[in-house]
Order: structure tokens, then sequence, then C-alpha cells
């Protein structure tokens, strides 16, 4: 169990009203207008200089410290889902059909209750501090318009810390894993036109369910056949739409799918193979067959350096090593230009039903959980000093 200081503490109350606040105001990506103006109003009580509409909603916090040698940030996510709140809560969601279900509302408590710790303590503070509250995590992503809008270079930003509440891991307990740690991420959609014609006179056609199931097959011998077993995929079909009768050869396919890897030269030499497979059926049956890539988030890739100073902080004895997860978030970008790192903290609690997952209309946490991300932050900060990376 991580051990929690008398002043932060002291903070726990305050701490837990602003999640209970801000669960109750969720927002989708770059709408988050109210939560911006919530977090702007604390922040300034607290002699943070405050830049908000940052990549469009969101909010920036900056604190010079006593020595101002490195400017050290921390970000938390913003964004709520689209999802309608199933938990009953007495501060359940106002806005029907949002709900924060994936935890943002606790990142951005923890950052706030983070902040109230440096203002209590500013006079020991050395480093610069950069508190980041970003916008549409869950898509497109906040953190790349962050990025491209030169928010790491305006404050000289020399590492970056990040955390994820995470019901997979028991609460209280950090998980972490240096390199590679989530997935790239990417959409696909295929779009199959061959031609139309009855069933009892295939001949005359050309049949785009056939060629969408042979296309299906030859994707998976890309995974199994053209990549190495230790590099880890997922090439995912996961919607099809097609046909209009039983009797009927159906000449159109539209598919949609997902393709996920650790690796980027892996991610699109996998890509390269789908275009080829798809150039070569089309030679096949005659037929035309368009994919559409959206490339997305980037893997998490955490700075070894940074992850074993964080083992030394959190101990042991309070930490997991995770495996790789396919899963993907944004933080990524801030990892591609500067060194960053990132980690889960468990909050699955059976005794009191924390067991839903991530998105779902139920996901609940310990308010509890809050106070343990702020320490594990203030120790972050307080053990930087000289670490070299």
């Amino acid at each position: 169990m991580i051990l929690i200081n008398e002043d932060i503490k002291m903070l726990r109350d305050e701490v837990i009203q602003i999640r209970h606040d801000l669960h109750q105001i969720p927002e989708l990506g770059f709408e988050e207008y109210k939560t911006s103006k919530y977090i702007v109003d604390y922040l300034k009580k607290l002699d943070f200089k405050v830049y908000d509409k940052v990549a469009k909603t969101g909010v920036i916090g900056y604190l010079r410290g006593s020595e101002g040698k490195n400017t050290i940030a921390f970000r938390a996510d913003m964004d709520a889902l689209p999802v309608s709140e199933k938990t009953g809560l007495p501060f359940c969601s106002k806005h029907d059909g949002k709900m924060h279900a994936c935890g943002h509302d606790g990142h951005m408590a923890i950052l706030l209750g983070f902040a109230k710790y440096i203002f209590i303590n500013k006079e020991k503070i050395k480093d610069n501090i950069l508190l980041i509250f970003q916008p549409a995590e869950e898509g497109p992503g906040g953190a790349e318009v962050m990025v491209k809008e030169g928010v790491l270079e305006r404050f000289n930003v020399d590492r970056i810390y990040g955390l994820h509440l995470y019901p997979d891991v028991e609460e209280g307990i950090v998980a972490v894993r240096p390199g590679a740690m989530m997935a790239q991420t990417g959409e696909f959609d295929i779009y199959i036109t061959g031609k139309s014609g009855h069933g009892a006179i295939p001949q005359n056609s050309i049949d785009s369910i056939v060629i969408g199931a042979d296309l299906i097959s030859s994707f998976q011998s890309i995974v199994s056949r053209n990549i190495s077993p230790i590099e880890p995929v997922v090439l995912t079909i996961g919607k099809i739409k097609g046909g209009e009768r039983r009797n009927v050869i159906a000449g159109k396919l539209y598919m949609e799918g997902t393709l996920r890897a650790f690796n980027e030269s892996v991610y699109k030499k996998v890509k390269n193979k789908m275009i080829s497979f798809a150039k070569g059926l089309e030679i096949s049956y005659g037929s035309k067959i368009e994919i559409v890539f959206r490339d997305m988030y980037p893997p998490v890739n955490n700075n070894e350096k940074l992850v074993e100073n964080f083992i030394e902080i959190v101990g042991y004895e309070n930490l997991k090593i995770i495996e790789p997860q396919m899963t993907a978030e944004d933080f990524s970008y801030y990892q591609k230009k500067i060194p960053g790192l990132f980690f889960f903290l468990g909050v699955k609690n059976q005794e009191k039903g924390h067991t839903f997952p991530l998105h779902n209309s139920k996901f609940n946490f310990n308010d509890e959980i809050l106070i343990t991300g702020i320490q594990i932050y203030a120790d972050l900060l307080n053990e930087n000093d000289g670490l070299d990376i």
C-alpha cells in the first residue's frame, strides 16, 4: 500500500468533491466547455498562470519553480463518452447519453488535487510545473493537437507523466512496463465492388461476398505468416455489410476493421501487405477493392530511465509489471517528442463492486484512490531532482 502523507490526506474531501462535480458534467471531445471553465476557475485560485482554449477546449496551468532549470509536465484527459450512465450514483451524469465511463473525471480530480498540493508547498518547488488538461483523448486525439500547437516547446518541457485508472488491476496497485506498453492503433474501411446478378447464374456475376471472404482469409495469413510470431499484431474485421436477397449475388460489400501493433514498422508492413492482397484479388476476380486507412494513435512507449526511477519511488510491493496492452492512448504523441511515463492506477475492488470495465455504463471506482494518485505525482515531483534522462 502506498503511504499517504498528512498534507495530502487533508485534500481528500476537496478532491472527492471535485470528482463528483466533474462526473456530473461529462462532455465529448472538443466540447468540454463546462469542464474547461471549472478547471480554469479552480487553477486561478492557486497562483497558476492559466491558459485556456488550448487545442480548442484544453487548459494549461503553469507555475515557475524556485530554480526553474527543468519543466515537468503532468497530463489529465478531460473528455467523456457517448454512454448512458447506469451506476445509480447520487452524483451521476446530468447530461443525457454522456458519461465519464473511462475515469477521466478521476484523472482531472487527481491533477487538480495535485495543483492544490503544489500551491500549498510552492516555496519548496524547484522545477517548473506544467499541468496539461487535454481534450478529446477518446478521439480524434487532443494530444496530437496540443503537440502541433507547440505546447511542449513553448514551455521547454523536459519530461511528462500521465496516469489512467484501471479496473483490471487491484485497487491501489500501480501497473507499468518499460518500452512499448500500449499499441499503435488504426481503423480501416474496405469497399468491394463486383457485379450483381441472379444466384442461379453465377458465371455472369462477380461475387463481392466471395471476394470479401477470400480477403479476410488472406489478411489472417499476414499475421500468421508474414510477421514474426514474437511481434504482437491484431488485425480484426468487426463489421460486414452486403447483399440484397438470398438468391441475388452481391455486387457490393463493405467491411470495417481495426489494426493494432506495438512496433510502427510492423504496423506499416501489415498495411502494405493488406494493400498487396487487395490488388491481387482485384486482378483475380476482375473487381475493385478500395481500402481507406485512418492511422490513429502511435504506441505508448515508456522511457526506460523514467520507469526505473518510478519503480524505486513506488516500490516493488505496490507495483505490477503489466503485459503489453492492445488498447491505445494518445499520450503517445507527447512521448514521440519528449521522454514520458504513462502508468495504470488499479481501481478493481470486488468488495465494493468496482469490477466493471472501462467504457461500461456501470463503471465506477472508490473515491479514496484519488489521493493515492496525488501522492504518486507528489513523490515523482519530489524525487525528480538530478534525474538524468
